[in-house]
């Protein structure tokens, strides 16, 4: 799976039938914080569980400060409802929820991000938050079958001694986390802030993934490249400012999880229909469609399908095919789980072809 692919050739489908397309065929979904899927319901049932005493007086309330103007502006919000977050219970619940609505969006395969930090911080032990998320990673396969992995992220806007710190302290449970990654505030924490703790990471056999170029430059791309040597790019879509960058990204099918509600909402594009999303899937670039924090941005996995195809006339079922093969590519998965994801989605596109 190392060549973009087209889809079975066949007369373009309708609005409807295009859109009925999108949330049957499988799918993978490689960039979602599992606390940005922290619904206002849940935070308030957990807060009563936990005896939290929450900023906001209800679930209306807190739903309606959700008006973010840059990535800051959301992060704030985003700390205040992990808050209630204490107790295995409450990882695990919180993931469980994710997981099923992920199984109404046939996303079959998820690499969940999680950042330890946050909660950490708090005084919650990293035991207590690996463990739960872990739990629901494997139920998720038992009951639900949906493969799952877990990425812990490192955050930005703290020191890269606080990063070895948070490494540390995950090391005793390795073998429930496939990768690290890099999130939180982008603009002023370029990369290289953590060349050697992705070293480390690299030296330990971890998958490498970092974000970059959302409200960062495309300089901070390059160097999540060369420095840091990560396998994916989160977000990337400000690699369009470079021709450079997009013609290395192209040869080396490097993947994007790109994420389209979420860069509306955080104000990286004004509106829908001026997303990079078509100029990069015809630039040959492994472009993927995910949901970020889908509590906080309007939707999940088929949320991000339908509003991005919606407001593009311009992608049809040859990038929804493309899409959905990129993101089994470009997931951490072994090849033999890619392969038949591929043959279900080939299935699910000849019968939406032939219904049509």
């Amino acid at each position: 799976m190392s060549a973009a692919a087209s889809a079975p050739a066949a007369p373009e489908l309708d609005r409807p039938a295009l859109n009925a397309l999108l949330r049957a065929m499988p799918k993978a979904e490689l960039h979602i914080h599992i606390e940005g899927s922290l619904e206002p319901e849940l935070i308030f049932a957990l807060a009563a569980r936990n005896g939290v005493k929450l900023a906001y007086d209800s679930v209306e309330a807190l739903r309606a400060a959700y008006a973010f103007t840059d990535l800051q502006s959301f992060l704030d919000i985003y700390y205040a409802g992990a808050s209630v977050l204490l107790k295995e219970e409450d990882f695990h619940d919180m993931a469980w929820a994710y997981f099923l609505r992920a199984r109404a969006d046939n996303v079959v395969h998820a690499e969940l991000f999680f950042d330890p930090q946050t909660h950490t911080e708090r005084g919650v032990p990293m035991a207590t938050v690996i463990q739960g998320l872990k739990r629901a990673c494997d139920r998720a396969q038992a009951e639900l079958g949906i493969s799952a992995s877990l990425i812990l992220c490192f955050l930005r806007h703290l020191s890269e001694e606080a990063a070895f710190e948070t490494l540390e302290a995950a090391l005793p449970y390795r073998q429930h986390f496939i990768g690290v990654g890099l999130d939180s505030s982008e603009r002023g924490h370029p990369p290289e802030k953590f060349a050697r703790v992705f070293a480390r990471c690299r030296e330990l056999g971890l998958h490498l993934v970092a974000h970059a170029g959302e409200e960062g430059p495309p300089a901070y791309i390059w160097n999540a490249l060369d420095v840091l040597k990560v396998e994916r790019i989160d977000h990337g879509v400000r690699c369009v400012e470079d021709p450079a960058l997009v013609q290395r990204l192209a040869t080396s099918r490097l993947p994007l999880t790109v994420c389209p509600l979420s860069n509306v909402k955080l104000c990286v594009y004004g509106r829908m229909a001026d997303h990079a999303l078509p100029a990069l899937l015809a630039a040959g670039l492994c472009a993927t469609v995910n949901s970020d924090d889908p509590a906080y941005f309007g939707g999940y996995m088929n949320d991000n399908f339908i509003a991005t195809f919606d407001a593009l006339p311009q992608l049809g079922s040859a990038q929804a095919y493309a899409l959905a093969r990129n993101s089994f590519e470009a997931s951490f998965a072994p090849p033999a789980d890619k392969a038949r994801w591929v043959a279900e989605l080939d299935r699910c596109f000849s019968q939406h072809m032939q219904a049509a």
